[in-house]
């Protein structure tokens, strides 16, 4: 992997089909010497070869024999060889790249790129990264990712709004997905994990556990927020419980916004004469936030209070955290989008569209009958 300007570069050699004549291969050891990267030109004259031959190995291209093709490659490994991917990209006639933008304050998102590259490979796509931060917009990495000519775009966790995303999709040349909270459009495709069924899930799993006052945080500034708040709404409601909603806004790029949410809202219930027997984040980190807190307090998880998260994070794993959560699956949502895309990309008459991916209740340790 290379760095280009704020990106990533993944990529492979590609196939050709040039012909040409082998000449003989010298022995010897191979070095350089220089300090310079070696290029195709030194392969080709400390093997005395053309540039052409090397250049045809390298591409995996027919013309050359096996024994040919292998002295090729380990004067290549043996000199340090590395293709100049830019150049190739340059060369090709159809883009092998998909660009995708993300926010590295969020694990999340970083699990879901995981699981984007493998799914692109099958494709035979490559995956260039450019990243949305507190300094640094989605416009701005979408637009150096449009810069590496990609063939397709998915967008993870965007701060935009539909309008935002609209324009996003209408100037840009190729197919954009939308990895978050949208609904289906005829701009760009949407792929959504079931937030608020996940949401009205945990509700309904409290209630059953005794609860009856089951607050619920909502860091507002979050892409998904709206949707899982209303999963929220839509349980309460349904099962007769009084709505406590606690909303923290904040910078959703910063790397701290969602346990200091999660911290904020604790000291909020900290103030009043009697806390709730459960509280609901709609993020992981929300409420380790909030059990930091409260555990310092002397509030007891979850005999005194029950907390519960969302996404199944690395840090609800965690056996000092053992949070009780709502998972996301992130390898479902990665292939969802790459599949999206890669559709799009074949078809570009193929209309836009919306993938929601189920979520599913952990039980862990935070949760325990009301008292």
């Amino acid at each position: 992997m290379s760095v280009v300007g704020g990106c990533a570069l993944n990529h492979y050699a590609p196939r050709g089909n040039t012909k040409t004549a082998e000449v003989g291969l010298m022995s010897g050891d191979v070095t350089d010497g220089t300090g310079r990267p070696a290029t195709m030109a030194d392969i080709a004259a400390h093997l005395g070869v053309s540039r052409q031959l090397v250049s045809l190995v390298l591409r995996n291209a027919p013309g050359a024999s096996e024994e040919t093709r292998r002295r090729v490659r380990q004067a290549a490994k043996d000199l340090g060889f590395s293709p100049h991917v830019g150049a190739q990209s340059l060369r090709r006639t159809r883009s092998t790249d998909l660009g995708v933008v993300f926010t590295p304050a969020h694990s999340t998102e970083s699990e879901i790129i995981e699981h984007i590259y493998p799914a692109a490979a099958t494709h035979g796509y490559d995956v260039i990264l450019s990243a949305q931060t507190s300094t640094r917009t989605t416009n701005h990495a979408v637009e150096e990712l449009l810069g590496h000519r990609c063939a397709g775009l998915i967008i993870i966790g965007s701060p935009l709004d539909h309008a935002g995303l609209r324009a996003v999709s209408r100037r840009s040349p190729v197919p954009v997905v939308d990895v978050g909270s949208g609904r289906r459009n005829t701009h760009y495709d949407i792929v959504r994990s079931a937030g608020d069924n996940g949401i009205d899930d945990m509700v309904t799993h409290l209630a059953g556990l005794g609860h009856r006052r089951i607050a619920y945080v909502d860091p507002a500034a979050m892409p998904a927020a709206a949707l899982r708040r209303r999963g929220y709404d839509r349980a309460v409601t349904r099962l007769g419980l009084p709505a406590d909603v606690l909303t923290m806004p904040g910078d959703y790029t910063e790397s701290d916004y969602f346990d200091e949410a999660g911290s904020a809202a604790a000291r909020l219930l900290l103030r009043r004469e009697a806390l709730p027997t459960a509280v609901v984040a709609p993020n992981d980190h929300t409420a380790v936030g909030m059990l930091q807190i409260l555990l310092r307090d002397g509030v007891r998880v979850p005999e005194d209070v029950s907390i519960t998260g969302f996404d199944d994070a690395p840090v609800a794993r965690l056996s000092s955290v053992n949070l009780t959560t709502v998972r996301q699956d992130p390898h479902l949502m990665g292939v969802a989008a790459v599949e999206a895309a890669v559709r799009r990309i074949q078809d570009r008459d193929h209309k836009p569209g919306e993938t929601v991916v189920a979520t599913s209740l952990v039980e862990r340790g935070s949760a325990a009958p009301a008292r």
